[in-house]
């Protein structure tokens, strides 16, 4: 089959690769039919050393079922299921407590010899506890915004719930990304009365209006934190989404951040230290979030996709070929596109 290989710095290949098999009778065989280029794809797209055999590459993704292992019993060959972005038991402590990515038998696509979602095929290692059966077919036009669910949504989501938005809540969201536009959408969705999206695009800022942002803030640094203040008469905003990763976007939240208040982190970080000194320390605040667990979110979020309540398909503004999936990245990391969906 094909599938997608990175080799380095802007180096990404389709090139064919061995066909999945069943390993284990809890596995099961997925035939891809959507697959997508995340944010933090472009991290290894643009700083990976040069290797001399090719990555496998890909996180979010969507099919039909193939083939199913003797134990599986949720899912049959036919079946349209989405994938979220961590596979997982769905049954142990750590899953109970919603914690799908601390799962005891759970783990990471295209890491240890597993297939990526970037290709035409891929094993589904805890298939019963993974996979989320679709009530819609393969090509139906609600399949972007289901798409969404395998990442973007629940781990914007995740920021929100996990800075305890709510009715009323003010709100900021750093980062005009697919996933910071699905925050702005997760905190309007709970209930949020103020939403301030920290942006500098207008097209995405245009859309995380349309999905419940109240202001947008294009500056970035002081002036961004500056605003951020100047919009609750200097005390700061109760609950910050930060949905970025770089150690500028977590300094923006701290200066940004009423005192007592909270910053939730989803951006995948891209830096090693941050600062916790004895400012910060004074201040009571709350630092949370960390990697969503999607597939604790995706029953409660999947029937307001389908009855068209919630359209978080809207980020996807390109769409291409697996033969084509160099382009979206190029796309994507050079900001002519803000989340590739990509058809096998």
């Amino acid at each position: 089959m094909r599938a997608t290989l990175i080799y380095g710095r802007g180096d990404v290949r389709v090139e064919e690769v061995p066909d999945p098999v069943l390993r284990e009778p809890t596995d099961a065989i997925v035939r891809v039919t959507r697959a997508c280029v995340c944010g933090s794809d472009l991290h290894r797209y643009r700083g990976m050393d040069p290797v001399d055999e090719g990555l496998r590459i890909g996180h979010e993704f969507m099919g039909v079922v193939e083939e199913t292992g003797a134990d599986v019993g949720s899912v049959r060959r036919g079946d349209v299921v989405l994938v979220p972005f961590l596979w997982c038991d769905n049954s142990c402590d750590f899953c109970r407590d919603g914690l799908h990515g601390s799962c005891r038998n759970g783990g990471r696509w295209a890491v240890g010899g597993l297939d990526g979602g970037q290709g035409e095929a891929a094993r589904v290692p805890q298939a019963d506890g993974t996979l989320v059966k679709l009530p819609v077919g393969a090509d139906d036009p609600v399949i972007p915004s289901v798409m969404a669910l395998s990442d973007v949504l629940p781990t914007g989501h995740h920021a929100a719930v996990t800075a305890g938005v709510g009715k009323g809540s003010t709100v900021a969201v750093i980062g005009d990304g697919a996933v910071g536009l699905c925050a702005v959408l997760s905190a309007a969705r709970l209930g949020a009365e103020r939403i301030v999206l920290l942006g500098r695009h207008r097209a995405r800022t245009d859309l995380g209006r349309r999905f419940g942002a109240t202001d947008v803030v294009p500056g970035r640094g002081a002036e961004a934190v500056a605003a951020m203040r100047e919009a609750t008469g200097g005390d700061g905003i109760p609950h910050v989404l930060e949905c970025v990763g770089n150690t500028e976007a977590f300094e923006t939240a701290l200066g940004g951040v009423r005192d007592g208040g909270t910053i939730s982190r989803v951006g995948v970080p891209q830096y090693a230290q941050a600062r916790m000194d004895f400012d910060v320390f004074m201040r009571n605040l709350t630092i949370t979030g960390g990697v969503a667990p999607a597939r604790r979110y995706v029953p409660e979020l999947l029937a307001e996709v389908l009855d068209g309540t919630i359209t978080p398909g809207e980020v996807f503004d390109l769409s291409v070929s697996l033969d084509d999936i160099a382009d979206g990245f190029r796309a994507m990391n050079d900001r002519e596109a803000l989340k590739v969906l990509v058809r096998p």
